[in-house]
């Protein structure tokens, strides 16, 4: 029998994988062009600088010993040494070539920090920006930005006194996946972007077991939890969700003492134990009772989310 000729409705296989080639080639040209764009685009925004006024910068610290005592109490209870580590040498906090890795300084006199002013510390601290006005790269600024002048002051000293680590420690670097994320909004990476650089110095209320000064103290949690501290999405490819922390979510369910011996000994009231990566609670074993109590009355008088809302995630 006769075979049929080749016509336009019936292509060959060499045909096929000419068309199959051109698609390949198209698609990996826009991946190409799209990864050019999403690099320069964040580029641009990780490079820009950000002015900060000498105005609104402290000026000096005293250096006594109750002043260096209340500056190693915030290192710890503020997170200072969750991330750069135990002896504030810095370390390798995130490594991940796709999304970023990133490493938080020195900050002992061996490192970074051994030239630094007190207004370059505060600098970096309540802003979030490097002696050259670069962005420093997931400094929680935004949450440090009400500080006292008192408690950075206190920091200053102690960071002034802290034994001198001397540690060879790779750059901070921003992958694709990292770089998309940030210009979608998700990631916040440059913290700096978000503070009123200009906005005059906070007064902290006075300390002691009251709504307002959970509030104060309150605002270390928000980088996981939300600025309402009613949950939040997990931050990056392999992070969790955070749980409400309103009366509708953890806070509501716990009892105050429940609530103090959690973040005292990392176990929840049924005894299982919250991972520290996630939930830091080494950061708030050193709290005294007055502070549990002022965080955990300034918990429950949050607004309650909504039932039903997606972010309301309780633990």
């Amino acid at each position: 029998m006769p075979t049929a000729p080749n016509t336009p409705h019936r292509p060959t296989a060499r045909r096929l994988l000419r068309i199959a080639g051109r698609a390949v080639a198209g698609l990996a040209l826009v991946v190409a062009v799209l990864a050019v764009a999403v690099y320069g685009l964040s580029e641009r925004r990780l490079a820009q600088r950000f002015a900060v006024p000498e105005a609104v910068l402290l000026a000096d610290a005293e250096t006594d010993s109750a002043a260096v005592a209340r500056g190693a109490h915030l290192a710890v209870t503020r997170g200072c040494t969750g991330c750069h580590a135990g002896d504030l040498g810095g370390k390798v906090m995130i490594d991940d070539p796709a999304f970023a890795r990133i490493v938080p300084t020195n900050l002992t006199p061996g490192g970074r920090l051994a030239g630094w002013t007190a207004r370059d510390v505060d600098r970096a601290v309540r802003h979030g920006v490097a002696p050259d006005g670069r962005g420093l790269l997931l400094m929680p600024s935004h949450e440090y930005h009400g500080l006292s002048d008192r408690d950075v002051a206190d920091l200053v000293a102690y960071l002034q006194t802290v034994r001198p680590v001397e540690r060879a420690l790779p750059a901070s670097r921003v992958g694709p996946v990292g770089r998309a994320l940030f210009l979608a909004g998700q990631v916040p990476l440059l913290p700096a972007e978000t503070i009123p650089h200009a906005a005059p110095r906070a007064a902290a209320p006075e300390a002691g077991p009251t709504v307002a000064y959970g509030a104060y103290l309150a605002t270390s949690c928000q980088g996981c939890h939300g600025p309402d501290l009613a949950g939040a999405p997990a931050h990056g490819p392999d992070g969790v969700p955070a749980p409400d922390l309103t009366a509708t979510g953890t806070a509501g369910r716990w009892t105050e003492a429940a609530f103090a011996h959690a973040l005292r000994t990392g176990l929840r009231p049924d005894a299982a134990p919250m991972d520290s990566l996630v939930m830091p609670w080494t950061m708030t074993r050193p709290m005294s009772d007055d502070d549990l109590r002022a965080l955990y009355l300034y918990l429950r008088a949050l607004p309650e989310r909504p039932a039903g809302d997606p972010l309301a995630v309780s633990r």
